[in-house]
């Protein structure tokens, strides 16, 4: 097999994506991404002017890009975006699963409602546009679905009950999606490490914390959007045709977190406190 023979498993033309949160950091360059390798793109967030612009970096590149603003938090959201693929795109092939997040916090600050918010946020939209999709992904002869999971999911740090969790789930979702829907449509997970995107903002504008952040990552870089979108591109290619519920790890061989958040232990003696010597 001759070098450009394989160089063409990695091409996507004739293909139509559907990438939610596409309006900056990961979202954004996935989108560009699956249109440099030949996909027209149906693009999701709430930000519809940033969203008209990653569509303009897409025609960019010679490729369709169909702008959907909404709250992506609801199935009614996302089923517009699996319409907006078949009316104007007349297919689908790919659903890259990507919103998500959620802010890490003391367990005892974290509410029951915060919990649920993350899992909802993170994991039911991913069952809800994946679910969504499937028909018309049957309907093409099969397709791929790339969740976008979180290093989070896979290790054990105070201050991830909700985050960490919700990631974790989606994993396991992955696997399991990746059964339920074999043969014809392949699912599998890229699990970023920490990527410098807007969302790091607040932390990377402290020179202190984005160097903790660097010193913790062996490979001695905080990770870019256009590492996972790459990542995105091969499992979402023919060239990942025998790849399905796997977890691709683009971490920068971290195994924990790379922020040291200050949760100290709690006090047995302190609020909510049930020792009996507490107690007259």
């Amino acid at each position: 097999m001759s070098d450009d023979e394989l160089g063409d498993l990695f091409r996507l033309d004739g293909r139509v994506a559907i990438v939610t949160g596409a309006s900056r950091g990961i979202g954004a360059a996935t989108a560009v991404g699956l249109a440099e390798c030949g996909a027209d793109v149906v693009i999701g967030a709430r930000d519809a002017d940033a969203l008209d612009g990653v569509a303009a970096a897409v025609a960019e590149r010679g490729r369709r890009a169909v702008a959907v603003p909404g709250d992506l938090s609801t199935r009614d959201a996302l089923a517009r975006l699996v319409d907006a693929a078949l009316d104007d795109l007349g297919r689908l092939d790919i659903v890259v699963n990507n919103i998500g997040g959620a802010l890490p916090r003391p367990f005892l600050d974290t509410s029951e409602k915060a919990f649920e918010a993350a899992f909802h946020f993170n994991v039911t939209t991913a069952f809800d546009l994946t679910q969504l999709a499937t028909p018309p992904l049957l309907a093409t002869g099969g397709g791929a679905v790339v969740n976008i999971a979180s290093v989070a999911g896979q290790f054990a740090e105070r201050g991830f009950a909700a985050y960490g969790t919700a990631k974790a789930a989606l994993i396991h979702l992955t696997r399991i999606l990746a059964q339920d829907l074999a043969p014809h449509i392949r699912v599998n997970a890229v699990c970023p490490g920490s990527i410098a995107t807007p969302a790091l903002d607040i932390v990377l504008q402290t020179p202190e914390l984005a160097a903790e952040m660097i010193a913790r990552t062996p490979l001695g870089r905080l990770g870019t959007p256009r590492d996972i979108a790459a990542a995105v591109v091969y499992l979402a290619s023919p060239a990942a045709a025998y790849v399905t519920g796997q977890v691709l790890g683009v971490d920068g061989g971290i195994r924990g977190s790379t922020l040291d958040l200050g949760i100290a232990d709690y006090d047995p003696a302190g609020p909510g406190s049930t020792r009996e010597d507490d107690h007259p």
